[in-house]
């Protein structure tokens, strides 16, 4: 089934893609569905420009040709997008907004884990901003697992990751004490397991048209 669309013009399609969709096939069979191939099957002509994690939902665009292809590759490589995500996390940030600049790379000892590398790791960046704060008993019944405690604190949060490295926002948030909801890598328990997904959603993305070199953003509410 094709997730949803959020735009499609001659040029691009962009869709909210749904938690536990790859956005690119995996290796095996078994991972050949995602979000990618759904959508070749109505676009023969469509082409990734840039991903998510499988269990990351949200805002996602994909080029209808080869040109446009270029371009929206070219102003992801070159930083001029902007995105938005919004998370829950565990614990209750002191300050109500902040920024984290660690440098990641993948930790060959156990992938797909990243790890902070002060010597080896690529630059990252991402601000941070607290939305709201509660606790699991305040969340959407569907959201939180049956055995988690509903006294445990939580934080909503704004996220503008201003580089686009893998795991990035997951890894930073974890670094700084506050993991996200239903991280199978990085939350401890019972934070992994407190929820019955990643809480964690692209919500936000701004592009230049490469049709006319206009500015267009997509959005996609956060479904948690």
């Amino acid at each position: 089934m094709l997730p949803t669309v959020i735009h499609l013009d001659e040029r691009m399609i962009v869709l909210d893609k749904p938690t536990g969709l790859l956005s690119v096939p995996g290796i095996g069979p078994e991972k050949a569905d995602c979000m990618a191939s759904r959508v070749k099957a109505v676009h023969p002509e469509a082409r990734i420009v840039h991903r998510l994690d499988r269990d990351t939902s949200g805002v996602i665009v994909m080029a209808l040709d080869a040109e446009c292809h270029r371009e929206l590759s070219r102003q992801f490589q070159d930083r001029e997008t902007e995105k938005t995500y919004h998370a829950l996390v565990g614990g209750l940030p002191s300050e109500d907004a902040g920024e984290i600049d660690l440098p990641i790379r993948k930790d060959l000892d156990d992938p797909p884990r990243q790890i902070v590398d002060f010597e080896h790791g690529k630059k990252s960046f991402t601000r941070w901003r607290v939305t709201s704060r509660g606790v699991l008993g305040d969340l959407d019944d569907r959201l939180a697992s049956t055995d988690a405690d509903p006294r445990s604190a939580v934080a909503r949060l704004e996220l503008e990751p201003r580089t686009g490295r893998s795991h990035q926002l997951r890894l930073h948030l974890k670094s700084i004490g506050h993991p996200i909801l239903g991280d199978d890598l990085y939350a401890p328990d019972p934070l992994r397991t407190s929820t019955t997904r990643l809480c964690l959603h692209a919500s936000r993305l701004s592009i230049v048209h490469p049709a006319d070199g206009s500015p267009a953003t997509f959005r996609s509410p956060p479904p948690f």
